[in-house]
């Protein structure tokens, strides 16, 4: 069974507790990475990530791209959304079905 997190600044993910989702606090790209590693080695299935933070680190994003867990999936922090995250959906949905539904 796969867990689920949400990494990101204390502000943007601190209520994803109420959930029940493990929440992991990271500011810098370094701290980032090696959370997402951790997280990946730790059987996390499905990984939030905020886009301010996804931002720092696109080549660790970009690498679990490629396999298929965890799913890393960009949210908004509680500064507003960067696009960033829709965009890249966009693109997923384009690749799976051959054109942009959404």
């Amino acid at each position: 069974m796969y867990k689920i997190a949400v990494l990101g600044d204390k502000d943007s993910v601190t209520a994803f507790k109420a959930l029940g989702i493990d929440v992991y606090i990271a500011y810098e790209a370094e701290e980032a990475r090696d959370q997402i590693d951790g997280l990946a080695k730790d059987q996390y299935g499905v990984i939030f990530i905020t886009e301010d933070l996804a931002q720092k680190i696109p080549k660790t994003i970009a690498r679990y791209d490629e396999v298929m867990t965890p799913a890393i999936i960009l949210i908004p922090s509680n500064k507003g959304s960067l696009g960033i995250g829709m965009d890249k959906l966009n693109k997923n949905v384009e690749k799976a079905v051959g054109a942009n539904i959404l």
